[in-house]
């Protein structure tokens, strides 16, 4: 056999064991996601109808995920990194694979609007599909402020920036995300800074801001204030949205939070589906994320976090609380005031980094 047919043959049998590898893949998806962040019989029906079995693992902080991607073997399938600045990094490092659109015919019901504000962090949208968005904003217990407080600037960030307003609200605790991405930008924006600067100065600026309120920051922490809040154990939080709508359907009796958008701006964030480079079993994990892409689907999760999704057809399944609030699909005039930041570079991403340090240790 001449060496070219050798070639051949060698390259058909190579082809027909991948082929084979393929079709026995393990009937196995294994899912990383946040915290409180799905309805459980969304997992079971989409085993049901298709015969694989999902393991799902949560985490609290985009931080945790970040450590297990760029270390490399999570053995996960898909994962839902925040778009910003952590998706980028992971991106850029490798860590994500390009998706088969051929295998996602459900992306036709992609909302145009939010993709194309995906895009900055991942062109094209090559890597990712958007599960839920939102924006980070207060939390509250309506009660427990106006007995403090009954004047209290609930719509602005006054409620958090300002110490004289912030102390009034200590004795009755008050939380704030674990998320130097979340808490500088807003700083920043209060400010009347970019909140997408890079600058060194303007950065530090946000990080006195922050540690002149130090002092009434009960805990730093990226879940616990959803529970916190529901349960009437503190009156105030810096928090993403669902979260703290989470805590507006769990609350218990005589307990009254509420959620605001400040004036001044909040930062929108995204969270996307996508899959490690080194996913175990890439078929599968196409075939979940094109299940979350059905309208009725993501509408589903939706209602049980209570955050927007990136699906331009899941509307008419929206319950009414969700689709009709503004605070969850906020009205034109206020997302004009919403803003978005880029990924920090690694020399500006240190300087968050010991800024955020400084500030939770208050040195």
């Amino acid at each position: 056999m001449s060496r070219a047919l050798l070639s051949v043959a060698a390259g058909l049998a190579a082809f027909s064991l991948g082929t084979a590898a393929f079709a026995q893949e393990e009937k196995v998806v294994n899912v990383y996601n946040w915290s409180d962040y799905i309805d459980e019989s969304i997992l079971e029906e989409f085993t049901a109808e298709t015969g694989i079995k999902v393991v799902y693992d949560v985490y609290d902080s985009n931080e945790i995920l970040e450590t297990k991607l760029l270390s490399g073997g999570t053995g996960y399938d898909v994962v839902v990194p925040s778009a910003a600045p952590f998706m980028v990094r992971q991106i850029e490092a490798g860590a994500l694979q390009k998706l088969d659109m051929s295998k996602l015919p459900n992306l036709t019901h992609v909302w145009e609007a939010i993709a194309e504000r995906v895009e900055k962090y991942d062109p094209d949208n090559a890597y990712s599909v958007n599960y839920m968005w939102g924006t980070t904003g207060i939390g509250f217990n309506v009660d427990k402020i106006a007995e403090r407080m009954p004047d209290a600037p609930t719509d602005s960030w006054d409620m958090i920036f300002d110490p004289e307003i912030v102390s009034k609200f200590e004795d009755c605790g008050v939380y704030m995300l674990d998320a130097p991405a979340e808490t500088i930008p807003a700083a920043l924006n209060y400010l009347g800074l970019d909140p997408n600067s890079k600058d060194p100065d303007d950065i530090a600026k946000a990080g006195e801001a922050l540690k002149a309120i130090r002092p009434y920051i009960q805990k730093f922490h990226s879940s616990a204030y959803i529970d916190a809040l529901a349960n009437g154990d503190i009156c105030l939080a810096v928090g993403w949205s669902g979260d703290v709508f989470q805590a507006i359907d769990a609350a218990a009796d005589g307990v009254n939070v509420e959620y605001v958008i400040p004036t001044e701006g909040a930062q929108m964030w995204f969270d996307q589906m996508a899959i490690p480079a080194d996913a175990p079993h890439p078929e599968n994990a196409h075939t979940f994320i094109n299940y979350m892409l059905r309208p009725e689907v993501i509408a589903k999760a939706s209602n049980y976090v209570f955050y927007a999704n990136g699906n331009k057809d899941a509307t008419q399944h929206l319950d009414a609380e969700v689709a009709e609030d503004p605070a969850i699909y906020p009205p034109e005039d206020v997302m004009e005031k919403l803003f978005t930041v880029d990924s920090y570079d690694p020399k500006t991403q240190r300087i968050v980094t010991r800024t955020w340090t400084s500030v939770k240790t208050g040195q």
